[in-house]
């Protein structure tokens, strides 16, 4: 089992940035990617991106694509959310999880346990 803490969420103006950290134990072979959902009350969660840790390979929802980038640092297995540009709409608890590089919560068993994004207009 993987184990995952994300961290940086918090409160931003419209159209400033923040960065998501999400911390995990060593990738397995049957674990070898992080997601990045959000949900927010009432909805279903979401995709947002994600990156292969194999080869760095990123997806991202069509939602978020150039405003958002999604890394690794694979020495502290350690994966990162940079957010731009973030509108009301990305108001959301984001979690991270990993798996085997979907977009589908099925393709995640192991998740954290989120963190908040507020953004004031």
């Amino acid at each position: 089992q993987v184990q995952l803490v994300e961290s940086g969420g918090g409160w931003v103006q419209a159209g400033g940035s923040l960065r998501l950290s999400c911390a995990t134990s060593t990738p397995a072979f049957n674990a070898y990617a992080t997601g990045w959902f959000r949900q927010a009350p009432g909805k279903e969660r979401e995709f947002v991106a994600a990156i292969n840790w194999i080869d760095s390979t990123t997806h991202y929802a069509d939602f978020v694509k150039d405003r958002f980038t999604v890394s690794r640092d694979n020495a502290r297995n350690t994966v990162f959310l940079q957010m731009n540009s973030l509108e009301s709409e990305d108001a959301d608890v984001y979690f991270c999880a990993a798996g085997n590089y979907g977009t589908a919560s099925r393709h995640y068993p192991d998740w954290g346990q989120g963190t908040k994004v507020t953004v004031s207009s």
